[in-house]
């Protein structure tokens, strides 16, 4: 019995998608965005969505293609500073936002893919992130609207020494869309460098997981070992080819060195 997960177009790939579905979103910066998904979410005109993503990308790319749409209702994201929309929609009022540190947001997404309600960890022990009060959503003058809630801590003991320890949730959501470097037909998934950051994690969180990869394999011709996210969490798959467009965040180069006399 073959499983083959593939479909013609990222259209059909997104088309159960309905305004006010929850999204898991892949990527890290720019890097492994699923733009071909995300386009095609923009094409279908939904919205109301509430997205977890590490970040929102920026305004002309990434995830910023449906927030300037205003096609985002929530982003729980840990870094946002590379988007001017995305400060205005909040600071106005317009967005809601749950700000979650980095490490945290993965394990979040580990945890809601792995069946896993909640966790402990000492992140955000003593800050807001525990003790609530975090601005989640302004109101047109300017005020907080509604603030994050406190969290339960309790002590441990960690190598005999009595630590404090938040509880964080555990995060599932109805979909998630991710860009992988290769897949097969049966959904076995390989990232490529900084795009695996948050990509296995973003993908194992959505109840229906549908993957872009650049290149598509037949079934055996992916090393078991070299597998980073299994089929079992994927739902469909889309080939999208090598030729697509990659951003780079911050582009820095050094110069040459100059050899004296020449």
């Amino acid at each position: 019995m073959t499983i083959d997960k593939t479909v013609g177009s990222a259209a059909e790939a997104v088309a159960d998608i309905r305004s006010g579905s929850s999204i898991a979103v892949g990527g890290f910066g720019l890097c492994g965005n699923p733009m071909a998904l995300i386009t095609a979410l923009l094409d279908a005109g939904v919205d109301d969505l509430s997205i977890v993503s590490n970040n929102c990308g920026v305004d002309d790319w990434g995830l910023g293609l449906l927030l300037g749409e205003k096609r985002i209702r929530k982003m729980t994201s840990s870094y946002v500073g590379e988007n001017k929309e995305f400060e205005r929609q909040f600071l106005s009022g317009e967005l809601e936002v749950e700000l979650t540190p980095q490490g945290t947001l993965a394990e979040k997404l580990r945890a809601g893919g792995s069946g896993i309600a909640a966790f402990f960890t000492q992140t955000g022990v003593g800050t807001q992130v525990a003790e609530g009060g975090l601005p989640r959503r302004y109101a047109p003058d300017g005020s907080i609207a509604f603030g994050s809630p406190a969290k339960e801590v309790r002590p441990f003991d960690v190598r005999g020494t009595q630590r404090d320890f938040v509880l964080e949730e555990g995060i599932e959501t109805d979909f998630s869309i991710v860009h992988a470097w290769r897949g097969d037909r049966h959904g076995n998934l390989v990232f490529n460098k900084s795009a695996r950051n948050f990509s296995p994690l973003a993908a194992m969180a959505g109840r229906v997981c549908i993957a872009q990869v650049e290149e598509l394999v037949e079934p055996g011709e992916l090393d078991p070992d070299l597998i980073h996210l299994p089929g079992v969490y994927v739902t469909r798959i889309i080939e999208v080819g090598t030729g697509i467009d990659k951003r780079i965040e911050k582009r820095t180069v050094t110069a040459a060195p100059t050899t004296e006399g020449n």
